[in-house]
């Protein structure tokens, strides 16, 4: 990945996807998508079944490379993100299908997300040099701090497989958050939750914004409307609408998209 300095303008961005279009063969998945995050905040993006969410969550995340478009990080534009640069860029990311390493447990599934903040490597851990056992310890310190902040420290010597879905969820924020990120990218973490548990979900990330931008791809629309303080929203690969909640929710595009009418603009 290499990355240039971009215009003034986008420094007050966490993360900027400009005119971001992607085709999978003969099929355009987005077209001319674009979006800011600013520091502070929560955004979300909506749509419909197939409006192009989680094309564009996997664009931020570096897992498809746009065919057009820039990805701009704190006001440097990033070339050929991949994956495994996101902590680098102190981004971390939840995926809907979890990604949890079922044969280690809780704990040591969350130090995976904490150890970025490592800095003997693999050198050191293969000569077990005394920094190593300190580093260690202050890894499994940070990660129970945080399943202590999400509620299921008990569960820290528990495989996930072992566990209802609804914890193993937050496991998976847990280690995204084990990372200390400044931008965090949610794809659909209130799936499979009760509504009590959407509740403490909302209240979760409306208390990150002190310490980090949100990204925020969800089709549970009282969640977005209750934590998000912009949402964009897609309909067939396009942004149809952009605002607060209040005026997205009164938006006559976003209401014929999902009732399936028409609206000529």
């Amino acid at each position: 990945m290499t990355s240039t300095p971009v215009a003034d303008g986008a420094l007050s961005t966490a993360l900027e996807l400009a005119d971001v279009t992607v085709r999978f063969g003969g099929i355009t998945a987005l077209s001319g998508v674009g979006l800011a995050v600013r520091p502070g905040t929560v955004h979300g993006v909506i749509g419909p079944n197939g409006a192009g969410k989680t094309t564009l969550f996997n664009v931020a995340c570096g897992f498809v490379t746009p065919d057009t478009g820039r990805i701009v990080r704190d006001g440097r534009e990033l070339e050929h993100l991949a994956p495994h640069q996101l902590a680098g860029l102190e981004m971390a990311r939840t995926l809907q299908g979890l990604g949890l390493f079922d044969r280690i447990n809780v704990l040591d599934n969350v130090i995976v997300g904490a150890d970025r903040h490592a800095r003997s490597g693999f050198l050191g851990s293969l000569l077990a040099l005394p920094r190593t056992g300190r580093e260690e310890r202050a890894l499994r310190e940070r990660a129970r701090a945080v399943l202590a902040d999400l509620g299921i420290e008990q569960y820290a010597d528990r495989y996930p497989p072992s566990l209802p879905y609804p914890v193993r969820k937050r496991v998976a924020l847990a280690r995204a958050l084990a990372a200390e990120p400044t931008l965090l990218l949610l794809d659909e973490p209130a799936s499979g939750l009760s509504s009590a548990e959407m509740d403490e979900l909302g209240e979760l990330i409306s208390s990150l914004r002190s310490r980090m931008a949100v990204m925020l791809v969800e089709h549970h629309m009282d969640l977005v409307m209750a934590v998000c303080d912009e949402i964009t929203v897609l309909d067939f690969g396009k942004v149809i609408a952009h605002g607060t909640a209040d005026e997205v929710r009164t938006d006559p595009a976003v209401l014929a998209a999902y009732l399936g009418e028409e609206v000529v603009r």
